[in-house]
């Protein structure tokens, strides 16, 4: 079986306002959720993700909170 291997993902964490969200659809939701709120802590925002679907793909919703 081949090993499937997520693109390299550039959040856009620096031009988010309070209230505003992106979607990363993603087939490995736990690694996704580490890597955006790891992203999000050395960027000094606050975010709150959940794991979503949109448009019948799963993956990470990450609103900017704070």
């Amino acid at each position: 079986m081949a090993e499937f291997k997520e693109p390299e993902w550039i959040f856009p964490f620096e031009g988010m306002l309070i209230g505003d969200s992106f979607f990363i659809p993603t087939l490995d939701p736990s690694h996704m959720l580490y890597a955006i709120e790891r992203g999000a802590k050395r960027s000094q925002i606050v975010i709150r993700c959940f794991v979503t679907q949109k448009d019948g793909c799963l993956g990470v919703r990450a609103w900017r909170i704070a």
